[in-house]
């Protein structure tokens, strides 16, 4: 499956909900489920810069793909995390530079966050193409 098909699915699942704090609740679910990140990963190089929250960002280029893991102190922004891992996690480099994260708008859940918790999606989006830029060539 391809980044806008992983995009596609995980906003028809989104669209089951009627309502934004469900929507919410879902979110933090997806959060819940990513696995754990070792401790010794939370370090000052893998830190989203900007977030309200702490953010954890590793990536590794495995055989041909990136490889993300991450973590946040607080739910509701390991969640938005967790969406974008779900998305851009298996994918080539390119695939990833060329990706349209725009689909993140179509959630409904930048109208319900706090200006920092939106912006925050934006740098996730972001950091996650910059890993993936540096192992493009490879």
């Amino acid at each position: 499956m391809d980044i806008a098909a992983k995009q596609r699915e995980l906003l028809d699942e989104l669209g089951l909900f009627q309502d934004w704090t469900e929507r919410y609740e879902y979110v933090i679910g997806l959060g819940k489920k990513l696995p754990p990140m070792p401790q010794d990963k939370h370090t000052e190089d893998r830190l989203i810069k900007g977030c309200q929250s702490q953010v954890w960002l590793d990536a590794e280029f495995d055989d041909g793909v990136m490889r993300y893991e991450a973590d946040s102190d607080s739910l509701i922004t390991k969640g938005m995390i967790a969406l974008f891992v779900r998305v851009l996690d298996g994918e080539k480099p390119d695939a990833i530079l060329q990706a349209d994260m725009s689909f993140i708008d179509q959630t409904g859940l930048k109208e319900h966050l706090a200006p920092t918790r939106a912006n925050a999606l934006n740098l996730m989006a972001t950091q996650m193409k910059q890993r993936a830029l540096e192992h493009a060539a490879e």
